[in-house]
């Protein structure tokens, strides 16, 4: 499938420098850049049906982590925020259960998609995880299921909304919380999101619609699902160097095997 049957070139002219410094100033400016209706309607419908043929290799997990990601640290007592639990519950396939001739790995693959990200983001070159499993995901979320509270280890994270839930599910975050490159990790405002006293910006996407964010500093969650209809969203992942894998530990609490 060419790109531009998967992707409105006509509203988001990606391969353009002006449109690319554009988005790179939104992004700077707000901390995330979300484009509605980004993949054109054939696109997202194969991809929704693809989803849908391969629920029967998901992965379903329920975790509960901080919101550092990182173990517990008994220099802190437990209901501090430094080590208050969340809980996130999904189901996923991996890059290896996504079709070859799938418009997302189209996109994915894509090298004006690419170039996009990296004019965008201010990388110099992306590449694919080096092992099979972690490039492109397909989280899945039913009834209830949510993620968590977090901040991400990456600088960035790019998603495609594939099957929006009928209602809840929307995505939210507070951003510039903490300063991980300074050690700062602000945890008399974590306590004040945790406990819902800090206003949240909530984003309820459509389908198509694609999302850049950076998580590394902005905390941010999913909402649970309240509707019965299953939350699709694609999680498209790249390194800024070659060669990187995920963890054999992160791969088994992700995906439910090592690659």
């Amino acid at each position: 499938m060419e790109l531009d049957q998967i992707v409105d070139l006509q509203t988001y002219p990606i391969g353009a420098p002006a449109f690319r410094d554009t988005c790179r100033q939104n992004l700077d400016e707000i901390g995330a850049l979300i484009m509605p209706a980004f993949t054109t309607a054939q696109a997202i419908q194969s991809i929704s049906a693809e989803g849908v043929a391969n629920r029967d290799k998901v992965f379903a997990s329920t975790s509960r982590h901080t919101v550092y990601l990182s173990p517990v640290d008994p220099a802190y007592p437990a209901d501090h925020p430094r080590n208050r639990q969340v809980v996130s519950s999904k189901g996923c396939i991996t890059d290896e259960d996504i079709p070859q001739d799938s418009a997302l790995r189209a996109l994915y693959d894509s090298p004006v998609f690419r170039d996009f990200l990296c004019a965008v983001l201010g990388e110099t070159a992306l590449y694919n995880y080096a092992d099979p499993l972690s490039s492109i995901n397909l989280h899945y979320a039913e009834t209830g299921q949510e993620l968590g509270w977090h901040f991400d280890n990456s600088s960035f994270a790019i998603t495609l909304m594939v099957q929006p839930p009928e209602s809840g599910g929307a995505f939210e975050y507070v951003r510039d919380v903490r300063d991980a490159d300074a050690g700062e990790m602000n945890f008399a405002a974590v306590a004040n999101i945790l406990d819902g006293r800090t206003k949240v910006e909530k984003v309820a996407a459509e389908a198509g619609t694609l999302v850049i964010f950076r998580g590394r500093n902005s905390i941010h969650r999913v909402a649970p699902n309240e509707g019965a209809r299953t939350h699709m969203l694609a999680v498209l992942a790249y390194n800024s160097q070659a060669g990187i894998s995920l963890s054999p530990e992160a791969q088994k609490t992700f995906y439910g095997r090592i690659a």
